[in-house]
């Protein structure tokens, strides 16, 4: 079994005399479990994250129900895990407020990071523009592999039409982190754009997320 911390070396002693920087990740890690259990102290399943999760990036990637499967994690210690990663990308991408003028894909992508980097399956949503380009809010259309029969134009535009929507942004991410479009995302993009045409209300983008990056159509002559 690992050693616990001498008392002067413990995580929490450490950050408060020195500040949250002089911690290594593994420390970082022990204070979100908080304790051990029975067979290993903090600082040991810390070091059992680090084993199955060697980076932060790998560790961004995992799933709650995947830490949850670690020796001494279970499902209270990965959420634990799992709400700090999110805090941390919120407050590097956080999200656009009602109101905010769209102007660029890089907004989009910064909307959406935090909570779309790392899923296992596609998620489909619209943000609805008022007539001065202004964000009133987001929906999200549908989760799982993009088809023509899972985002249909009517559920893309009903709330669109309902809340006098002007135009919108289409948003999607790929869970390969590759953000090229697929031969799919592109008929989806002309179905929706025609549909939009005919109701009045214009698709101004599609942005379709990566792993650190994004693929706007506008911005690469898609559309």
């Amino acid at each position: 079994m690992t050693a616990p911390f001498a008392l002067d070396d413990r995580p929490r002693e450490r950050l408060e005399r020195a500040g949250v920087e002089v911690l290594s990740d593994g420390e970082l890690i022990a204070l979100l479990l908080r304790s051990g259990d029975r067979n290993a102290t903090a600082r040991a399943l810390a070091e059992r994250v680090r084993g199955r999760y060697p980076t932060l990036a790998a560790l961004a990637e995992a799933s709650p129900a995947e830490l949850a499967r670690i020796p001494g994690i279970g499902r209270a210690r990965a959420a634990s895990i799992c709400a700090a990663i999110a805090l941390g990308r919120r407050a590097d991408h956080p999200p656009l407020a009602a109101g905010t003028p769209i102007t660029d894909s890089s907004q989009v992508y910064r909307h959406f990071h935090a909570r779309l980097s790392g899923l296992k399956q596609e998620r489909f949503y619209i943000l609805l523009l008022d007539g001065k380009g202004r964000l009133m809010r987001e929906l999200r259309v549908s989760e799982g592999t993009l088809t023509a029969s899972l985002v249909h134009p009517r559920e893309v535009f009903r709330y669109a039409v309902r809340e006098a929507a002007a135009s919108v942004l289409l948003a999607h991410n790929h869970p390969s982190g590759d953000p090229s479009p697929s031969a799919e995302d592109e008929a989806l993009t002309r179905r929706l754009r025609a549909a939009g045409e005919l109701l009045g209300v214009k698709v101004l983008d599609h942005v379709v997320l990566g792993r650190g990056r994004w693929l706007s159509f506008v911005e690469t002559g898609r559309m």
